[in-house]
Formats: structure tokens, sequence, C-alpha cells
């Protein structure tokens, strides 16, 4: 089953039981790509998906390597770790652990979390194929489905801002 949204930079998506990939294409050379999607997720990401929510949150961040950490800081320089960088490959390629459980609840065991690899593919100088396969929804037990489900509708609005966020920097 495959959700086609057109338009040449639009998001595209593809699930599984236990996985989901989406895709789009983006107007920019992979190092930028690359760059915006590990380097300015406090602008694109969706502050309501947060721990810290929109009224608090300071920063989401990622430590830029292998065994870094996926964090967001909030109110008083509180920090929340939510996700372990496993790849960190630039500008073609990045895996983290999603240490997010359904409930929102942190999953401390990585083998209790999910796991994301983004891939981002040169087509031609000025674009960029970037492919987000979120998979091992299983390993978060009995909500597993229900989690991908929700997280299908997450990741099409999180790449929708991010794509707005490629092509418009300093707007998001």
């Amino acid at each position: 089953m495959g959700q086609e949204i057109d338009g040449p930079t639009a998001v595209r998506q593809d699930v599984a039981q236990y996985s989901l990939r989406s895709s789009l294409l983006v107007p920019a050379p992979a190092e930028r790509a690359f760059a915006v999607f590990t380097g300015a997720l406090t602008d694109w990401w969706v502050p309501e998906y947060t721990w810290s929510g929109p009224a608090e949150l300071v920063e989401l961040g990622v430590e830029p390597h292998a065994g870094g950490m996926l964090y967001e800081i909030g109110p008083h320089g509180f920090r929340a770790d939510w996700g372990r960088v496993l790849t960190w490959d630039p500008p073609r390629r990045l895996v983290f652990v999603w240490q997010i459980g359904p409930d929102r609840v942190p999953v401390p065991d990585p083998a209790r979390a999910s796991e994301v690899e983004v891939l981002f593919l040169p087509e031609g100088p000025e674009w960029t194929r970037v492919q987000v396969e979120h998979r091992h929804f299983d390993r978060h037990g009995a909500a597993a489905e229900g989690y991908r489900e929700a997280l299908t509708a997450g990741w099409h609005e999180l790449l929708t801002r991010y794509l707005s966020c490629v092509l418009h920097p300093h707007d998001s």
C-alpha cells in the first residue's frame, strides 16, 4: 500500500507492517540536504512532537558522530536524549535509533527501539532524493502497528516541513 502525492518534491510513502519508507526530491545538493536535515532540526521538526512542547522547546540537535545523541533542550536547560546515532556518513547516510515509545516514554534499551535510516542520493548537481526508512516497529511491542500508522502521518508532516526549510531556510 503506498500513498502518492503529485509534484516533483512531494513526499511519497510506502508502508509495510513494521516499516515505513518516505521519499522526496529536494532542490539542493546532497551536502545542503544533509546539513539541513541534521543541523537545522529546530527549524523544521514539529515542536508538538517534542517532550518540551512548542512553548518550552529551546533546541533540537544531533551530535555529529557515530554514538552521538539526538536530543532536545527544553525549559531551564533540561536535556532529553531521544535517539543514538549508529551511522554518521555525511552527506550520504544517517542511521539512528528512535528511542521514543508509542506512549511517548523514553526507551532506554536500543534493542527495544525502532531505527531510522536516511539516505541522501544525488540526482544531478542541484537535486537530492532524500529517503527515510523508519523500521523495526515490531521492537515497540504490542502497539507497534498503531505506532507505525501514527508515524506515517508524522513523517509526512516532518518531511513537508523539512522541504520548506530547504526551500526557505530563514522562513521556518
